[in-house]
């Protein structure tokens, strides 16, 4: 993991982290040693509970809220990030939405921009304040990002959601572009792309039975646990992947 002078692992911004991937992800990366920055939009009572627990272990985090999609608000939330904890050193892109299941001649220009808007524009906006601090051509001690895809961006989802699965495929190809454009400034880039994950996003697209209805389509024969995406996400941020940048990991159960 990058070090500060000082021996630190620095500050971790996790994206979207009142539930799900995003708060599992925040407990694992306090559990190696960041302090976290627990990113939320609008469950200030959930983000809460996350830093609560992250204390509790022994860990440091703050709650810092912010709506992605606002470039004005991402930058003021950086600002925030310098002002009140250590240097970043890490970066979980994982704050996203779904919708309700639609095909594509059913879909409005309004839901497609939304789903850009949150799923791929927020991550721009982020890598590239995140950049702007940790490469070493903006006088930082390098760092690494980790982009949260899907396995959508793949399969296509189609009958259900092609919308996000494009907007997945953004996210994947900015992964590899952005890799290459700062692999000599000391910032790795790295995806994961969960596949059917046991978590609340199922419910918020109107769907809160979709991981368990299609466990049968996964060779695994189960859907996969936030904690199971936060283990890989981690591990890319860690020395241990230090030879590993412009990857993306499928953590699908082999679907």
């Amino acid at each position: 993991m990058t070090r500060l002078p000082d021996g630190s692992r620095g500050t971790a911004l996790v994206t979207g982290a009142s539930r799900g991937i995003g708060a599992a992800t925040a407990l694992r990366c306090a559990a190696a040693g960041w302090v976290v920055a627990v990113n939320y939009r609008q469950d200030a009572a959930a983000a809460a509970s996350v830093v609560e627990a992250i204390r509790s272990a022994g860990g440091s985090a703050q709650a810092v809220q912010a709506d992605l999609t606002d470039d004005a608000q991402v930058v003021a939330l950086f600002e925030q990030l310098d002002e009140r904890l250590p240097p970043l050193t890490a970066l979980v892109n994982n704050a996203g939405v779904v919708d309700v299941a639609a095909r594509v001649d059913e879909l409005s220009a309004q839901r497609v921009r939304r789903m850009f808007e949150a799923n791929v524009f927020g991550a721009f906006s982020c890598a590239r304040e995140a950049v702007r601090r940790m490469s070493t051509r903006h006088g930082g001690t390098g760092g690494a990002i980790v982009n949260v895809s899907s396995a959508a961006a793949r399969l296509g989802s189609a009958g259900q959601y092609v919308d996000y699965a494009a907007a997945k495929a953004a996210i994947d190809t900015f992964t590899l572009g952005l890799a290459q454009e700062v692999a000599g400034e000391g910032v790795r880039v790295n995806g994961v792309r969960p596949g059917i994950i046991d978590t609340g996003i199922h419910a918020s697209g109107g769907q809160p039975d979709r991981a368990w209805r299609l466990a049968s389509t996964v060779p695994l024969a189960r859907p996969g646990t936030a904690e199971e995406i936060a283990a890989a996400i981690v591990w890319l941020l860690s020395d241990d992947a230090s030879y590993a940048t412009g990857a993306v990991l499928d953590v699908s159960g082999g679907r």
